[in-house]
């Protein structure tokens, strides 16, 4: 068979191809093999580097240089701790004399300020101390501002500011107390810094499904504490490793930001009863302007942590709680409801519990307007459900639903008037007839969508029934009788009314078994796990 020109010149393509593939393919081989190798004899030199500075290098993508490298004639394995401070005002600090204090007592030890953005006034740092800043920038490469390429030692111990080192014995028995601990969940140990008030041990519970977290007091003061948290001045020793294998190893506020995330993991913290660690500078804050300065700091901070880890609820060991979701001033959490599947289950997530906490408070208010006019009302689809499984709302709802007699209607100044446009009472509640069918809908707020729907029906031969329909599967005809009588039931925090025979009328409209069996409300798009526990 002849071979055309064509087909020669293709298969001679063909194979110069196979070629030049074949050797870029040995070329990479060769330089990932010579990586490694790099890789190994780098950590065979164990370069006790604290940070890059202005003397620092880049060497082979590894930090060389920028720190004193004193001490190390006799131990050739390097300093196995670096000092780092992390928060502190750059409007008044003592971090220079934190790191005279420690380098004084132990001057081969790497220390590293660590600040968002350079500080102003500079930090006056003595010699061996370095400064690294978080924030990126344009001429420099990433390895400059990422804390894991400036810290080359086993341990890390994070000191707050004005903080003194007595004595070097102090790290070695934190060290000594770390390693005793072996690969069990102690993954921290703290030393308690002796200002007014004392460190406190706590127990820690994050629950990202409720969006909360929740301190209770745990046993402290005494020698090996052990707890999930702490709360007050603390010296806390930590592994390089464990501390840059958290998704944010260096939050502010850092006892915040440090605890949630260890909690989560279900590592532990040991509170030992010393040794010490003495703080002259205390307060840290010679003039009021400076403490509201630094308290308005640590609230923004606050409020940005807490809304990038999603927790929007934090109960204090005192039983207080904090809130750092929506308000009636603010758009709720989630946006628009697409599917009947708000988008935080698709997070894994339930309806956060500030979104929880307005829609229990339009409730009561709602259905105190419907009693107080003589609205007759019941509890409707997946408000009755969430009655007769917890006595609230189902913890993924995302809004309340009521069924109303039309007749009554206008008994009520509020929806007698609302054939069009929408009504801002006294107290903030927006009461508006729903543009997405034939019902009425109570907003929290003009800012803050979150809302009771009001579907109103009539009774015809002794069945109740509507005009208009949804497309909701139980928007549907039902009996009378199940509304003759109304019967209290306990819902909200309050006390309401549904029908006489919930669980008959719930089947009616969901299926039978709907109580017994929880699920999402479109299956189709996300589906609940049921081997996760509900509660209450």
């Amino acid at each position: 068979m002849r071979i055309s020109f064509c087909q020669a010149l293709l298969t001679g393509a063909i194979i110069l191809n196979l070629l030049i593939l074949y050797y870029v393919s040995r070329a990479q081989q060769q330089m990932m093999e010579k990586r490694r190798e790099q890789s190994k004899g780098l950590k065979k030199a164990s370069l006790p580097v604290a940070g890059l500075g202005a003397m620092g290098n880049l060497v082979g993508g590894s930090i060389v240089g920028g720190a004193k490298m004193g001490g190390l004639e006799g131990n050739m394995r390097g300093p196995r701790v670096t000092i780092l401070v992390l928060e502190f005002e750059d409007f008044e600090n003592y971090v220079g004399d934190v790191a005279r204090s420690f380098l004084r007592q132990r001057p081969e030890l790497p220390f590293l300020a660590v600040a968002e953005s350079p500080p102003y006034p500079p930090l006056a740092l003595p010699e061996g101390a370095r400064l690294l800043v978080l924030s990126p920038s344009p001429d420099q490469p990433p390895q400059t501002h990422r804390p894991e390429f400036n810290v080359q030692t086993e341990f890390v111990l994070l000191v707050p500011d004005g903080v003194e080192l007595d004595h070097g014995r102090q790290i070695e028995r934190l060290i000594r107390e770390l390693e005793g601990e072996g690969g069990g969940p102690v993954r921290l140990v703290a030393a308690p810094v002796l200002t007014r008030l004392a460190v406190q041990c706590l127990h820690l519970r994050v629950n990202l499904r409720e969006w909360t977290a929740t301190y209770t007091p745990a046993a402290s003061g005494s020698s090996g504490s052990v707890c999930t948290a702490l709360q007050g001045d603390a010296v806390v020793l930590i592994r390089t490793e464990d501390l840059f294998n958290l998704s944010v190893p260096l939050g502010r506020p850092l006892m915040s930001s440090l605890f949630v995330q260890t909690s989560l993991r279900g590592w532990k913290v040991k509170l030992l009863e010393g040794p010490s660690f003495s703080a002259s500078h205390r307060p840290l804050f010679s003039s009021a302007h400076n403490q509201w300065k630094a308290d308005s700091r640590l609230k923004d901070a606050t409020n940005h942590l807490m809304r990038s880890f999603g927790l929007k609820r934090v109960v204090l060991p005192d039983g207080r709680d904090q809130w750092f979701g929506c308000s009636k001033e603010t758009a709720r959490c989630f946006g628009t409801v697409r599917d009947d599947t708000p988008e935080y289950l698709y997070l894994e997530r339930w309806t956060p519990p500030c979104c929880m906490r307005s829609l229990r408070e339009t409730t009561k208010y709602v259905i105190n307007i419907l009693e107080s006019s003589g609205v007759r009302y019941w509890l409707e689809g997946g408000s009755l459900l969430g009655a007769a499984r917890h006595q609230d709302i189902i913890p993924w709802d995302y809004d309340v639903d009521l069924g109303i007699y039309l007749e009554d209607i206008p008994n009520c100044e509020y929806l007698k008037n609302l054939d069009s446009g929408s009504l801002v009472d006294a107290n903030g509640y927006v009461w508006e007839r729903a543009v997405e069918g034939d019902f009425y809908r109570v907003q929290y707020s003009e800012a803050n969508h979150l809302h009771v729907d009001l579907w109103p029906f009539y009774p015809r031969n002794g069945v109740m029934t509507r005009d208009t329909w949804t497309e909701h599967k139980q928007d549907v005809e039902f009996p009378e009788h199940f509304l003759q009588p109304l019967v209290p039931m306990q819902f909200a925090g309050i006390t309401a009314y549904g029908p006489n025979n919930h669980r008959a009328f719930l089947e009616l409209k969901f299926g039978e078994g709907v109580i017994e069996n929880p699920q999402y409300p479109n299956p189709a798009k996300k589906r609940l796990d049921r081997s996760r526990t509900l509660g209450p």
